[in-house]
């Protein structure tokens, strides 16, 4: 067994764990954090996407160990006082979710995209920068729609997230 203390959705968290754990395993069955999903054990479907230290990451090819001191937001570390991020309040809104297994690795994506490349962002960017989620229900044009909205609401509300 490793000892692992790390930050989680602004709570610090402490446990002894086999040193093989997944962050994407921790979270779910330690922390019982279950909209981090495990669609794919590969990396290929997104899924899983949780922010580490503000950068998303798939947490199904990760280490709970590696992450010893750091912080994750999952997606239920978004919201804040009860009030949706407004790129979770954007998904609702524009219907960018179908049966919803997805949606929490593609907020999580979304919310790092609008970090990396700003508030204005056109459709090829969005659906470039989504090649590494994978809807299965979806044409992902409401997705697209919803991260646009997103983006543009993010730029006119300073938000803060669980950890702040």
């Amino acid at each position: 067994m490793s000892a692992v203390s790390l930050t989680v959705n602004g709570k610090a968290v402490t446990a002894d764990i086999d040193p093989r754990t997944l962050l994407v395993q921790y979270l779910r069955d330690n922390l019982r954090l279950t909209g981090t999903h495990v669609g794919c054990d590969t990396s290929q479907c997104g899924a899983c996407v949780v922010h580490l230290d503000g950068e998303a990451i798939k947490a199904c090819t990760v280490l709970a160990v590696q992450c010893d001191g750091r912080s994750v937001t999952t997606i239920e570390g978004l919201a804040s006082g009860g009030e949706l991020h407004p790129m979770q309040a954007a998904f609702r809104e524009h219907h960018g979710l179908q049966c919803g297994y997805c949606t929490p690795g593609m907020i999580m994506t979304a919310v790092d995209l609008v970090r990396r490349k700003g508030n204005a962002l056109d459709e090829q960017t969005i659906r470039h920068e989504l090649e590494g989620n994978i809807c299965r229900c979806t044409g992902y044009h409401n997705i697209v729609k919803a991260i646009a909205a997103g983006a543009e609401t993010m730029a006119g509300e300073p938000h803060k997230v669980a950890a702040e």
